[in-house]
């Protein structure tokens, strides 16, 4: 599975000369916990939760006069589109984030979550929950049908024995009067 097919592709955005305060009122409005951040069309990094609790609030700035450009990650770790899930989830886990901007042509197109990775997990174990339920079905007709027509084919099997023997004694006897 691709990252594209479960990334989260609508973005958010906020100026990086909006304050802290503005970003929590968007976290709160939008129920999400990062926004990717932009200075004009420019994305310039991404602010998360984490990144204000660390910068703002532990460190007792005050968010409504702390700049987002002030609180944000810049250096900004990604993914490609195309890129297995599997590799999103490697990423991820290195380098202990929980929101990963997703790339395509140069262009934040997405972000794939923690959320959109339990998600997907889910969605295999149901998967491999009906393939195990096909399998046993499968199993138990199969099973059925041999109780059903095993014993009826074990009694052709004799008869195409039980034939073979006569026609080799009829052979015998034939050859008994040559």
């Amino acid at each position: 599975m691709l990252v594209e097919e479960v990334m989260t592709r609508d973005i958010v955005t906020i100026e990086s000369n909006k304050s802290v305060y503005d970003a929590c009122e968007c976290f709160r409005d939008e129920g999400l916990g990062s926004l990717v951040v932009k200075d004009k069309d420019i994305t310039v990094g991404i602010v998360t939760e984490r990144d204000i609790i660390e910068r703002v609030i532990l460190k007792d700035k005050d968010p409504k006069k702390i700049k987002i450009k002030d609180a944000m990650t810049t250096n900004l770790i990604t993914v490609h589109a195309l890129s297995p899930l599997e590799r999103a989830a490697q990423i991820m886990k290195e380098s202990r984030i929980k929101k990963l901007p997703v790339i395509l042509n140069n262009e934040i197109v997405g972000i794939v979550t923690e959320t959109d990775l339990t998600r997907t997990i889910d969605a295999f174990s149901g998967a491999i929950d009906e393939m195990i339920d096909f399998y046993t079905s499968s199993k138990n007709g199969i099973e059925k049908f041999l109780d059903d027509w095993g014993d009826l084919l074990i009694k052709l099997k004799g008869y195409k024995k039980l034939h073979e023997e006569k026609r080799e004694k009829i052979v015998e006897n034939e050859a008994w009067f040559l």
